[in-house]
């Protein structure tokens, strides 16, 4: 095609998204044929200086643990120590690196690496299975807190300062163990979110906890005049929504429009996972300042605001149901899972870690040619060496055609092919354990666990159909994108770059 030809676009359109903020497709989507689009709103269409709210979240959850009379005061929140889609093994007091097949691949005990002998011993005949009580996944950002101090309390329960783990509990105290640790963590942050203190203060206070993006505003305004029909569907209380939803969306609007006239309908306190298989009542706000709610009497009122309800009311509200809805969270679970598996919703993560991830991925480029060259010469030198091996095992045992070289020559030239792999697997661990340490020192790339696909990276694969880093990437599909998956590899399939096996 000529320069001639080349389609004419408005010149402030750009030649595609920067670098990261693609939108990624597991499954093909047409958009063209999606009528509603869902969105979750806490770091979906709002997103948080995540290391301020997660540092201020555990606070609140420390000065909880304080107030009942557990040892952390000396505990400070570690951004890096936790990241999204890790295990924490709650009977064991684990956080476990695992990769697509359940298997641990890296792991803390507490806050204390393992080491491979002891993942070997502990988990070697033991498949992860998310549905087992004994794990718990962490499925969004919210989780760093929760991870974070868990982690620490894990040590502080080996180190004898809380009483239990083999030792008798004093007169009058109660015994704690792993498990219960993790659910004295567990409703201490729940209740951390659900009391109102941290919500209220970044109400107060929104510049210091919320990232502005209009971007992400115009994306949403592209799909509303485009005739989608928009639904928000959060967890979070009235007033917390309709708080944070002016502060982001209200001055980047057109005229007098509001955030509430985007969406055919907004649900807040949905109770997500519970929302999509529920049939919890469905109650009108009337008066959002106060929180004054009627039951639904008729149809669902279009710009309406709701509180609680279900997934079943609101298809049948839209007179749509399945593939034609898309909805996009952040909660692994809560958000994309299980609307998928329960509803057959389109589905999509919203997923702002992976702009790092793609970002180090892009810097490691050369990295990784260097490695990939190297591991297709071990794997040469491998594939000589057991030649020769097999060919010597036939020489001393007199059976099958034999090599005409005598088994002292046989023996030599497999100890020159082991001198060339002990030398290359002493370039090969620098690169390979810089690769590993890429974004986060302990635990590497999200996406990655090893060589293989992580846990989180499968689950990704398994429910969502698309996944991206924020909402504002949209801009880049537009409302009429054809999104289409990539063609799946399979271990056969060819691979042209490798070089071919002569025997050294």
């Amino acid at each position: 095609m000529s320069s001639d030809d080349e389609p004419k676009v408005p010149t402030w359109v750009s030649s595609g998204p920067p670098p990261g903020r693609g939108i990624y497709c597991n499954r093909t989507l047409n958009l063209r044929s999606i009528k509603v689009i869902g969105y979750d709103m806490d770091y979906t269409l709002v997103h948080y200086r995540v290391s301020v709210w997660e540092r201020r979240a555990y606070d609140y959850l420390k000065q909880r643990l304080l107030d009942r009379g557990w040892p952390v005061a000396d505990l400070a929140f570690d951004h890096d120590l936790v990241v999204r889609g890790l295990v924490m093994d709650v009977e064991r007091g684990n956080l476990l690196k695992v990769n697509r097949f359940g298997y641990v691949k890296q792991g803390l005990h507490g806050t204390k690496p393992l080491d491979f002998e002891v993942l070997r011993r502990t988990y070697s005949r033991t498949v992860i299975d998310l549905g087992d009580p004994r794990y718990s996944f962490l499925n969004t950002l919210f989780s760093l807190s929760e991870g974070c101090m868990y982690a620490q309390l894990v040590d502080k329960l080996d180190e004898g300062h809380i009483p239990g783990l083999g030792t008798p509990p004093k007169q009058g105290e109660h015994y704690v163990g792993y498990r219960e640790l993790y659910r004295a963590v567990r409703s201490n942050i729940d209740a951390a979110h659900t009391e109102g203190q941290l919500k209220a203060e970044i109400v107060a206070d929104p510049d210091r906890y919320v990232l502005l993006d209009e971007e992400t505003v115009l994306a949403v305004l592209d799909q509303f005049h485009a005739g989608k029909r928009l639904l928000l569907i959060t967890n979070s209380e009235v007033d917390y929504t309709a708080a944070m939803m002016s502060y982001t969306f209200d001055r980047f609007l057109p005229g007098n429009m509001t955030w509430s006239d985007l969406f055919e309908l907004s649900i807040c306190a949905s109770r997500k996972p519970g929302f999509f298989e529920s049939k919890a009542p469905l109650l009108e706000v009337v008066d959002v300042a106060n929180g004054l709610l009627k039951p639904v009497v008729g149809a669902l009122r279009k710009h309406g605001i709701y509180f609680g309800g279900n997934a079943a009311a609101v298809e049948q509200h839209l007179g749509l149901s399945g593939d034609e809805i898309l909805y996009l969270g952040d909660h692994m679970y809560g958000d994309v899972h299980v609307s998928k598996s329960l509803l057959r919703w389109r589905t999509g993560l919203i997923l702002r870690e992976l702009e790092d991830e793609i970002a180090a991925a892009e810097g490691m480029h050369e990295l990784q040619l260097d490695l990939a060259a190297m591991m297709a010469e071990k794997e040469r030198l491998e594939w000589g060496f057991s030649q020769l091996r097999l060919a010597l095992q036939r020489k001393k045992s007199g059976y099958a055609e034999q090599v005409p070289e005598s088994a002292e020559t046989l023996i030599q030239r497999m100890g020159a092919l082991r001198t060339e792999l002990v030398a290359l697997d002493e370039k090969i661990a620098p690169v390979a354990g810089a690769a590993s340490r890429a974004v986060n020192e302990r635990w590497g790339l999200l996406m990655r666990a090893g060589n293989d696909k992580s846990k989180l990276a499968r689950q990704i694969e398994r429910y969502a159909d698309i996944y991206t880093s924020r909402v504002a990437n949209f801009l880049y599909a537009t409302p009429f994108a054809y999104l289409r998956s990539p063609r799946g590899s399979l271990p056969h399939d060819p691979l042209p770059s490798l070089p071919s096996r002569k025997a050294p």
